[in-house]
């Protein structure tokens, strides 16, 4: 039956160009496909478990962490951004991972200075951007987002590509985020990381 369900509540066909498998296996877990869209049904409750996890930042950060629901609906149907959907045992779509190596996807990063930076992995297309992860509020630990943060490094190293991706000053402060990523990353891949700019926010009060 689980199996059954799994087809069933397959969106759509993988990147043909994906070099990487396209459906990864966490026995026990879930399993974790690459999809270029996403059911509008599974997109509208996605929406709503993102909102609960990245709503708080709204008041917590100054740069905007959330998109709105027309930028992220748009996100999951647009075929350049890929959709790492983790699946549970049940069929259930219980976690979401985008990745993308069209960084004009991304509006809040300069595609330029990748470019610049890393011009032979630009040249092979193999400059990819980690958006965010987002699991049901009842699934929310560490099992799960390893096994997302897994299939999104085996995608990424079947090009020997490089990664970016970006967090708040208050997930790290807070969750020691950045840290944890580097942390789980070991274990899965040789990596090296690097903090490659900041931004640094001001305000003037006039008395």
């Amino acid at each position: 039956m689980a199996a059954e369900l799994w087809q069933q509540r397959r969106a759509s066909r993988p990147p043909a160009d994906l070099e990487a498998p396209t459906v990864f296996q966490f026995p026990g877990l879930a399993q974790v496909s690459v999809e270029t869209v996403v059911s509008s049904a599974d997109a509208e409750q996605f929406y709503g478990f993102y909102l609960e996890a990245f709503g708080p930042l709204r008041t917590l950060a100054v740069a905007r962490q959330v998109l709105h629901r027309d930028e992220f609906l748009e996100q999951m149907v647009d075929p350049r951004v890929w959709k790492l959907v983790a699946w549970d045992r049940h069929g259930r779509a219980s976690g979401l991972t985008t990745l993308t190596r069209d960084l004009s996807t991304v509006p809040w990063i300069s595609p330029e200075y990748f470019a610049d930076r890393f011009p032979e992995h630009t040249r092979r297309n193999a400059v990819y951007y980690w958006g965010f992860t987002v699991t049901r509020p009842e699934q929310r630990r560490k099992r799960l987002f390893l096994a997302m943060l897994s299939a999104a490094a085996e995608v990424v190293a079947a090009d020997k590509g490089v990664c970016g991706y970006d967090i708040c000053a208050f997930n790290n402060a807070s969750m020691h985020l950045a840290d944890e990523i580097e942390q789980l990353s070991h274990h899965l891949a040789a990596v090296t990381f690097d903090v490659i700019d900041t931004q640094t926010y001001y305000c003037a009060t006039l008395l």
